[in-house]
């Protein structure tokens, strides 16, 4: 299911074109080393529903991302949750990749829910994670990708 930003404007909803096919992008999204090259270092993760796992930042132990994957489709879906427990107002919110094949390459769909924008602070959190997607993790998804 694919959302309108029209209807959620709390989602975070970005689109990439890669010219590589779907297989390519799948090994990154799930693939622990490659994982760890654009997004964060991945332990225990299995692109299989009910997995368990935590990011963490490479050398800060202590600041981790806890995990669940919901959705796993291979070369099609990869949806997990994410709760950040060390956050000041911890949320959780639900990432959800997209695959489609488009032409000579693929089509990512990635959307991101979970965010309260009534209230202020969460809304401010909503917009600087989607500059962070946009300007920094996409691109290095997209590096990642292309070798």
């Amino acid at each position: 299911m694919i959302a309108d930003p029209q209807l959620n404007p709390a989602a975070v909803e970005l689109g990439s074109f890669f010219p590589q096919p779907p297989d390519a992008v799948w090994r990154a999204l799930t693939e622990p080393d490659l994982l760890e090259r654009w997004l964060l270092r991945p332990t225990g993760f299995v692109a299989s529903v009910g997995t368990r796992f935590r990011f963490t930042a490479s050398g800060a132990s202590n600041d981790e991302i806890v995990c669940e994957v919901l959705a796993a489709q291979p070369g099609e879906q990869l949806t997990y949750s994410w709760l950040h427990p060390q956050a000041e107002e911890p949320a959780r919110w639900i990432v959800d990749w997209t695959i489609r094949a488009q032409g000579r390459g693929t089509r990512l769909l990635l959307t991101q829910t979970g965010f309260d924008i009534e209230d202020r602070r969460q809304k401010m959190i909503r917009n600087a994670t989607e500059r962070s997607w946009k300007r920094l993790v996409l691109p290095r998804l997209g590096a990642v990708i292309h070798h």
